[in-house]
C-alpha cells in the first residue's frame, strides 16, 4: 500500500497555493506535514482525500491513478481542528455512522464500536449527546468514527489544535499507539514542531506551498538539508546569523563575539548560523558551553520553562531554559551557548555537513 503525489500543483486563479510537488507514503506509517499556517498543508490532505483537484499532476494509490476517483469511492477518513459530530446523534450513532452507511450488521457495529470507545476513553459516554461532552470527549469522538471505518487512508487536519495543553499532551501519546496494529496509510497535519517530535514517523516541513524536505522525523529535525527547514521545525523560531570562520574561531558582529569549536570541520569562510532556543539558557549546558551577555527584552515563564528575548549586536535572539528564571527588561544578562549543537548553512542557505 502506497500514496504518490506526482508533480501534483495547485492554482487559483493566478495565484499558486501549491507548487509542483514529488512525495510517496508508505504502507503502516505515520506522516507529519509540518508548516505554518497557510503553508499548504489543508490543501494537499484535500486533493489527497479526493475533496479537491489538483491543476495538474496525478495521484496514484497502490500504483493506480485514482487523481479523478471522487472522495465518496475513495477508503479515506479525514477529521478536521473542528468538533464535527452528528448533534442529534447519540456519541455511539456518532461513532457507528460510517458502518452504518456500509451496511454492517448490528453485532458487528456493537462489537467495533465497543472496542473502539474503549481505546479512547468513551465507553461511559455511549449514550450522550455531542453537546454534553468537553472539547477532548468531541474531538475523541471525531476521532473514533475516522478509525472505526478501517480507512486505507486517515488524514487528520490539525486535529489537536483546539484542545487545551493537558488534553493535547494526552491524544499526542496515544495517537501513534492507536495505528502500531492498523494497515493504513496516516497523514497527521500540525503547526507545531512538538507534535512532529513526539508523534515521530517521518515528517515533511512545509513552506509557502512547498514541500521542503521529507524524512525521518529525527533526521528532519536534526539534520535539516536548508536553512528553511530548520525554521519550519523550530519553535519559537531559530536564531540565525552571519558568522566568518577562521581556523577554529567562529566570528560575529566584526569580531564583537567569538567562540571556538575544534569539532567543526569547515573551510574558512562565510556561514550562517543556527540556534536553536533551547541552545542559549541561563545555565551551563554541555563541555562546550561559553558565555554570551545580551539585553533583556521580554522575559516569559511558560509552565516549568523560561522563554528570554534579548539582543546581542544587532541581532534579536531567544533563550529557552528548564525552569523557572525571571529576568529584569532592559538589564545586560549572561547567558550560555552550547557551541556544539549549531547547525551550520552555506551562502546558499544549505547545511553544511560539519561532523
Amino acid at each position: 500500500m502506497s500514496l504518490e503525489l506526482k508533480n501534483i500543483e495547485k492554482k487559483v486563479g493566478q495565484e499558486t497555493h501549491i507548487y509542483p510537488t514529488n512525495i510517496k507514503f508508505e504502507k503502516n506509517t505515520i506522516n507529519i506535514l509540518l508548516g505554518s499556517t497557510l503553508a499548504g498543508k489543508t490543501t494537499l490532505m484535500q486533493i489527497m482525500a479526493g475533496l479537491d483537484k489538483p491543476t495538474s499532476g496525478e495521484i496514484h494509490f497502490n500504483d493506480q491513478d485514482v487523481t479523478g476517483l471522487k472522495v465518496q469511492k475513495r477508503n479515506v477518513s479525514m477529521v478536521y481542528q473542528q468538533f464535527i459530530n452528528y448533534p442529534n446523534f447519540s456519541v455511539f450513532e456518532n461513532i457507528a455512522s460510517p458502518l452504518r452507511i456500509l451496511k454492517v450488521s448490528e453485532d458487528e457495529i456493537k462489537s467495533k464500536v465497543g472496542k473502539i470507545a474503549e481505546l479512547l476513553k468513551l465507553s461511559a459516554m455511549l449514550n450522550k449527546k455531542p453537546s454534553e461532552l468537553s472539547g477532548g470527549q468531541q474531538q475523541r469522538t471525531a476521532l473514533a468514527r475516522a478509525l472505526i471505518k478501517d480507512s486505507d487512508l486517515i488524514l487528520l487536519d490539525e486535529p489537536l489544535a483546539n484542545l487545551d495543553f493537558k488534553l493535547r499532551e494526552e491524544l499526542r501519546e496515544e495517537l501513534p499507539k492507536l495505528f502500531e496494529d492498523r494497515d493504513c496509510i496516516v497523514v497527521y497535519a500540525t503547526t507545531e514542531p512538538s507534535d512532529a517530535l513526539l508523534i515521530g514517523g517521518n515528517t515533511a516541513t512545509l513552506l509557502e506551498g512547498k514541500i521542503v524536505q521529507y524524512g525521518k522525523t529525527l533526521d528532519v529535525y536534526s539534520n535539516p538539508n536548508n536553512l528553511n527547514s530548520a525554521k519550519v521545525f523550530s519553535d519559537p523560531p531559530i536564531n540565525i546569523a552571519d558568522v566568518k570562520k577562521i581556523g577554529s574561531s567562529f566570528l560575529i558582529d566584526n569580531e564583537n563575539f567569538k567562540w571556538q569549536n575544534s569539532n567543526t570541520k569547515l573551510s574558512d569562510g562565510n556561514y550562517k548560523v543556527g540556534i536553536r532556543p533551547h541552545n542559549i539558557t541561563t545555565y551551563k549546558e554541555g563541555d562546550n558551553s561559553i558565555e554570551i551577555k545580551g539585553k533583556i527584552l521580554i522575559s516569559e515563564l511558560s509552565g516549568s520553562e523560561s522563554l528570554i528575548h534579548f539582543t546581542k549586536g544587532k541581532y534579536n535572539w531567544v533563550s529557552l531554559s528548564n525552569g523557572i528564571f525571571q529576568k529584569k527588561i532592559g538589564e545586560e544578562e549572561t547567558l550560555y551557548m552550547n557551541v556544539d549543537e549549531f547547525l551550520y548553512f552555506d551562502q546558499n542557505n544549505k547545511l553544511v555537513k560539519h561532523v
